[in-house]
């Protein structure tokens, strides 16, 4: 089959990294050391589904237990529809951003077990562009809260955002204008104290692209590379590389993934292009991945959004693209 990133290419990227990301920070020799993961046997995908493609649903079930949509729900719905994981997002927990009861947390655990589901990861908000240090270490401490919550889920994965949060309307408002090299470095500083402290829960802390700090995969590259910590990694959002080439942006980061986001379209906006699912299926299985690929719709302004048929549609074109790229190998090992 015709494969959209060649051998080739994809060589050619993976070999430049280091040099781009020194290119962008003048620092950066300091953390050379982090290196792609290593992978073996081949690709292996998994399915998976963010709840948050339920957040209108599940927001109305945290007012009130009678209506929208449980987290216990989700995971009938993963299981009905034959998911391998699921995805729960921090926000819908009871009492976000406070660590639930370990009660419930058992009980959603022994539930998605007893549903054949595995938990493929957790996540929660943070602003570590913020120039007050108060705002980051609050980011931090609430991360470390989720990185045991997830050791206690069995999740091997805590999101983090690497952009601004309210009532910041971007970086370089929360960050008062900050040098970029400044606010990263508050980044990576932060990044790798949560990182230090997956190490001794065994859970990855993934960080993901969301369009404000980090619009490329050079920018996402130059992150990971200064926190350079083995349990910081990639979580590739696949709708918020803002430029002209996401797919490129996406080979960058697939060797440095463990976790993803795969969305409808290329920018998050219903007026943007659809993903080509195949195209990019294909270049996570040429970078060898072995893992998770949740999947997350958005209502995306959209008034007629039915979540249940939308993650159906979004799930039916993975699997379709699953089906058609099973003879792609990784790009170290193509002939």
């Amino acid at each position: 089959m015709s494969l959209p990133v060649s051998r080739r290419s994809f060589l050619q990227r993976a070999a430049l990294l280091p040099f781009a990301a020194a290119a962008s920070c003048p620092a950066a020799t300091a953390w050379a050391a982090y290196s792609p993961i290593a992978r073996k046997g081949g690709s292996h995908l998994r399915t998976s589904l963010n709840a948050y493609s339920f957040l209108e649903l599940l927001n109305a079930n945290l007012k009130d237990s009678t209506k929208g949509m449980s987290l216990f729900e989700v995971c009938d719905f993963c299981a009905e529809e034959g998911y391998d994981a699921v995805d729960l997002t921090g926000y819908f927990f009871p009492g976000y951003p406070k660590a639930p009861e370990d009660s419930y947390l058992f009980r959603l655990k022994r539930h998605a077990f007893g549903l054949g589901l595995a938990i493929s990861g957790t996540g929660v908000r943070n602003d570590f562009t913020a120039a007050a240090p108060a705002v980051r270490a609050e980011g931090v401490q609430r991360l470390k809260d989720w990185i045991e919550v997830a050791a206690k889920l069995g999740a091997p994965t805590v999101r983090a955002f690497a952009d601004s949060q309210q009532p910041f309307k971007n970086w370089q408002q929360a960050a008062g204008n900050a040098p970029r090299e400044k606010v990263e470095a508050w980044m990576a500083d932060a990044l790798r104290e949560a990182a230090e402290h997956g190490r001794k829960f065994g859970v990855i802390v993934a960080v993901q692209n969301h369009g404000d700090f980090i619009n490329t995969g050079a920018e996402h590259l130059s992150l990971l590379k200064r926190v350079d910590h083995e349990y910081c990694a990639a979580l590739v959002d696949t709708g918020k590389y803002l430029t002209d080439d996401p797919y490129a942006d996406i080979a960058v980061m697939a060797p440095y993934a463990v976790n993803w986001q795969i969305k409808e379209t290329t920018r998050s906006t219903v007026n943007s292009p659809r993903v080509d699912m195949k195209k990019l299926i294909t270049i996570i299985r040429q970078s060898g991945y072995r893992g998770y690929i949740p999947i997350e719709t958005l209502s995306m302004g959209r008034k007629d959004y039915d979540a249940r048929a939308e993650v159906k549609k979004l799930m039916a074109e993975v699997r379709a693209a699953l089906a058609a790229t099973e003879s792609v190998v990784p790009a170290a090992r193509a002939k």
